[in-house]
């Protein structure tokens, strides 16, 4: 297994929390949650603002890992263990509220599946530096 896919495809990968972290940073007011009319309740505001810029920050740092992708496997590991748990939740939202728009069920799939792939691959190119 080369490097270079890896870095490539991890630093596609990244432009998911920089770009969709940067328009939640919008709280109550980002897009994505309009047709919901959610209350301009201060609390909620925060949470979500405060989500969006822990969700940027994987972003970023997913970028400043892509050169140090084979020297740095714990944090590579960390930061697909996040996504990974980030996928449960949802998952347990999917269970529990009912099913979001298809997007995000394919999201679901990735965090959940693609997790543990991302890490078995990095470990192969890591392996073989």
């Amino acid at each position: 297994m080369h490097k270079r896919p890896l870095q490539i495809v991890t630093a596609l990968m990244g432009i998911v929390p920089v770009a969709t972290g940067l328009v939640q940073l919008m709280g109550i007011h980002d897009p994505l949650y309009a047709h919901l009319h959610l209350p301009a309740d201060a609390t909620l505001d925060s949470n979500m603002r405060f989500l969006a810029g822990v969700w940027l920050g994987l972003g970023l740092v997913t970028w400043w890992l892509v050169p140090r992708i084979t020297h740095q496997t714990a944090l590579f590991r960390g930061l697909w263990l996040m996504i990974f748990l980030g996928g449960v939740g949802r998952l347990v939202s999917l269970v529990g509220v009912g099913l979001p728009p298809p997007p995000f069920i394919a999201f679901t799939v990735l965090e959940i599946l693609g997790a543990p792939l991302f890490v078995y691959w990095q470990h192969q190119v890591a392996q073989n530096r």
